[in-house]
């Protein structure tokens, strides 16, 4: 190549060496089209990517395993409950004016049934025993222990206390009634007497469930126990639309009686005829019965009805807080406690009995204070549940009772 040819080629080209550098330190990066590049040495530097690489694996430490359960403090949560159900004493002995060994206290309640770990019970629930003043249709199953005395109130009652372990006996005065004998008032009352005599337990005496006639014979009963402290059974809202309730509740009051205020599963019409009754009672006089249905037959809605009650009564209805009493032998209105049926029902003698302990089991746990009863194996079983469910039990057995036998 001559010299005039590289001379044209020089005047042609660009140096751009520290052109390029400025523009790499401003731009990062600079790309070229149609450049020829004529160099003598040539060096290219590649500068190799960092490889990745993994961090080590950490190994764990064994686990230990634990050999004790960490401590944690527990408080039992207990409730004070602003309400208190009151008190009433059933029986008086010879020298509160009466002839029984012994009397009753019934209520008390200051936690919900048998919330031991609250307190303890005022006084635990007590059983009567159901006996009538005339020979009547019963089932086969309750029969065939009473049937030799079912002619003889003051026998039967005997029966009762010394044989089946009544705490109280209820006599029920049905042949007052005026479709039946139309017993007189009079009668009523020297039946009354004589189970007096024959029994030292306290007494409850029930009506024929007509109003009127029961408020001639309770008032008649009334004087006739002077002293007695019976529990007349029962007054109604009924006897108050007759005008004769405070009759009723006067020969209470005047000879030392308490009544049992009934009531059809309706608490309003339970609070207004204990409001009707403050008139002429004191509150220690009154026993509330809001109804018992048996099993299959609504027990569910008389348990929450009870349940209720007693809530309502703790926390501060003043209208609430008296005992209760349940008729359990309602039991027996159930056709299936009775009625012959298929062999998977069988045996037809511990239907009936397993009917009334259940309706009676329900409700015991509602808070029922008195119960009225009939069959013996009924009244065994409910009484060995109470005495278990009462007694002191240490806090770090208490889960025994999976395997309790009763």
């Amino acid at each position: 190549m001559g010299r005039g040819e590289i001379r044209r080629r020089n005047e042609g080209s660009i140096k751009i060496g520290p052109r390029l550098l400025e523009i790499l330190s401003q731009l990062g990066e600079i790309e070229l089209e149609d450049v020829e590049i004529e160099v003598e040495d040539l060096e290219i530097w590649w500068q190799p990517g960092v490889g990745i690489v993994a961090p080590p694996k950490i190994v764990p430490p064994p686990r230990v395993k634990p050999t004790e359960i960490l401590p944690e403090p527990f408080e039992v949560p207990l409730e004070e409950y602003p309400g208190r159900v009151e008190e009433v004493v059933l029986g008086a002995t010879k020298a509160e004016g009466g002839t029984r060994a012994k009397r009753i206290v019934i209520g008390g309640a200051e936690s919900p049934a048998f919330y031991l770990f609250e307190r303890k019970p005022a006084h635990p629930p007590v059983i009567a025993i159901d006996t009538f003043d005339m020979k009547t249709s019963l089932p086969r199953a309750i029969r065939m222990y009473v049937e030799e005395v079912m002619e003889d109130p003051p026998a039967w009652a005997k029966m009762a206390v010394d044989k089946l372990g009544a705490d109280l006996v209820s006599i029920h005065l049905i042949s007052t009634d005026p479709l039946i004998r139309d017993t007189s008032p009079k009668e009523a009352a020297k039946t009354v007497e004589d189970v007096l005599q024959a029994v030292d337990v306290p007494i409850i005496v029930g009506g024929c469930g007509d109003p009127r006639k029961d408020a001639e014979v309770f008032t008649k009963v009334a004087e006739v126990a002077e002293g007695e402290r019976l529990l007349l059974s029962s007054v109604t809202l009924d006897m108050d639309e007759a005008g004769i309730l405070g009759r009723v509740a006067k020969a209470a009051k005047d000879h030392g009686h308490a009544v049992l205020a009934f009531s059809s599963m309706e608490l309003n019409k339970a609070k207004e005829l204990n409001r009707k009754l403050y008139a002429f009672l004191p509150r220690d006089s009154i026993v509330m019965d809001l109804t018992t249905a048996a099993l299959g037959y609504g027990l569910e809605y008389s348990f929450s009805i009870h349940e209720r009650a007693r809530l309502a009564a703790l926390m501060g209805d003043p209208e609430l807080q008296h005992p209760v009493l349940s008729g359990t032998t309602n039991a027996w209105a159930a056709r299936e406690a009775w009625l012959r049926m298929g062999p998977e029902w069988e045996p037809r003698e511990l239907r009936g009995a397993l009917w009334e302990t259940i309706t009676a089991l329900a409700l015991l746990l509602a808070g029922v204070d008195v119960f009225m009863m009939m069959h013996p194996d009924a009244v065994r079983t409910v009484k060995k549940v109470i005495e278990h469910f009462n007694r002191e039990v240490k806090p770090e057995t208490m889960v025994d009772w999976v395997s309790a036998r009763i």
